[in-house]
């Protein structure tokens, strides 16, 4: 009887930790999916100039690095979505305006949860549509662009929030000309930081990225699947 009670007790702490195993494994998944959700549903807001829905998925000391330039904190997300991308976009309005398109599907999702499931990284690609109509108000325009995200994510109180959103553009077109036609340059880099510049970033990026026709390598969070190597 000893010796099937023990047999009993270590098959229910074999039990017990495969358990265990399994809740973090679902735990893990889940928290993958709750972050594509969450890139994705910036995503969405950014299409629809929802720029005040973006800074609240931002952690308080959260990060924008953006054309070469990095905007720190909630204020410095705000200054870059609402006082910079709202005026110039959408003459203040929190929202789509007439004739204003900025479609940018994300796709090539890798996302990585830390094991303690507090932390995670994730890589997307976009492909933007954007444009303003002719019978719009301001410039009549038509252009394409591509970019990779390289971001963080940190969980507050049980909530997926951004900590690093890092966007780097890689391409810019005229719709109608294409990219094997764009100047060198054509988009200039953050030079200076805020207050200075009103809306520019708390701290420029070293070194300074590139635009096509230029070209490197956005570093990757993850190591190479095979080798192991960086």
């Amino acid at each position: 009887m000893g010796e099937l009670a023990l047999n009993s007790n270590e098959h229910i702490a074999t039990l017990e930790k495969k358990i265990e195993q399994l809740t973090n494994q679902v735990g893990l998944l889940e928290d993958t999916q709750a972050i594509r959700h969450l890139h994705h549903k910036y995503g969405y807001y950014i299409d629809k100039c929802l720029y005040n829905e973006v800074v609240d998925l931002f952690a308080e000391d959260g990060e924008v690095h953006f054309m070469g330039g990095i905007f720190k904190g909630k204020e410095g997300a705000r200054r870059l979505y609402v006082e910079r991308f709202q005026k110039n976009f959408t003459n203040g309005n929190n929202g789509p305006v007439y004739g204003f398109l900025l479609d940018h599907p994300m796709m090539q999702d890798i996302v990585e949860v830390s094991p303690d499931r507090q932390t995670a990284k994730g890589r997307f690609r976009c492909l933007m549509q954007a444009g303003r109509h002719e019978l719009a108000e301001g410039e009549t325009r038509q252009w394409w662009e591509g970019g990779i995200y390289e971001n963080e994510y940190v969980k507050e109180q049980g909530v997926w929030k951004i900590k690093v959103l890092n966007y780097r553009g890689l391409w810019h077109a005229d719709f109608d000309k294409g990219w094997a036609h764009t100047p060198p340059g054509l988009y200039p880099m953050f030079s200076t930081t805020f207050p200075e510049n009103p809306v520019g970033p708390d701290e420029l990026i070293v070194p300074t990225p590139v635009l096509w026709p230029d070209t490197d390598v956005m570093a990757f969070h993850y190591p190479h699947p095979v080798t192991g190597q960086r």
